[in-house]
């Protein structure tokens, strides 16, 4: 898999503070959401427990907690001593029955998730157009362009495919618009496992990709939200009309 472009970014931005009293599932929900999403790509290292902790706000022994879950679900390995840390597993692939049992029973609220998809990530790449990008974001946003771009079907491109959409989310500098597309791109990422590995759509989806972000770059608004309006309506119909 293609190094994540520019990593510090995503994390920072996809990461947020733990609230409440169940620091511990909320980590383990933060952690692997991310590494499912890409933002944590197969093969990378977890930044330092410190950092980690620092970053959701809880203490070391709530974070370690986590980690071991993650662990135990298979998605890190530890390893201790010079060199040592937490790394990113590869995951086989869920098979489409499976992915379709895992649904089932919440196509509504899934297809739902779409409507607001729709909203959130053309105002999100409108947002990203409007603003004066420093040099680091500009290359976050063309280094995910090219990886998802570069990448083979299946696991690894829908994986560079949420991290593009993260990384256009990261450039509004808006919280709240962040914490918006990593939900609709967690969703999303559940109903497209349930569903074939279409080629044709790949190919479309790779162009409208690599229009969105030279309009974000070049400042065009209005352009950047009409594909990625484009973008999100072709794949909700591919969602509707294949999972029923």
């Amino acid at each position: 898999m293609p190094a994540a472009p520019h990593a510090l970014h995503l994390p920072q931005a996809v990461l947020r503070p733990v609230r409440g009293h169940h620091a511990f599932e909320a980590c383990v929900e933060q952690l692997a959401t991310a590494i499912r999403l890409g933002v944590y790509p197969t093969g990378t290292q977890l930044p330092a427990e410190r950092d980690l902790a620092e970053t959701l706000g809880v203490s070391r022994a709530t974070l370690r907690e986590a980690i071991a879950a993650l662990r135990a679900a298979g998605l890190v390995e530890t390893t201790r001593g010079r060199g040592g840390g937490t790394m990113v597993q590869a995951r086989p692939a869920r098979r489409q029955s499976t992915a379709r049992a895992a649904i089932r029973g919440r196509h509504a609220d899934l297809l739902d998730s779409l409507n607001f998809r729709a909203v959130v990530e053309p105002g999100a790449a409108a947002l990203a157009a409007s603003r004066d990008l420093d040099p680091g974001t500009r290359a976050m946003l063309e280094e995910s362009e090219a990886a998802v771009t570069a990448a083979p079907s299946g696991p690894e491109h829908r994986q560079c495919d949420s991290r593009l959409h993260l990384a256009i989310a990261a450039a509004t500098a808006s919280p709240r618009l962040m914490a918006a597309v990593t939900q609709v791109q967690a969703e999303l990422d559940e109903m497209l496992a349930a569903i074939p590995v279409l080629s044709v759509n790949i190919a479309h989806s790779n162009s409208q990709h690599r229009t969105i972000v030279r309009a974000i770059l070049a400042g065009n608004s209005g352009r950047a939200a009409r594909v990625m309006t484009e973008h999100c309506e072709d794949t909700a119909a591919l969602l509707r009309g294949l999972l029923g």
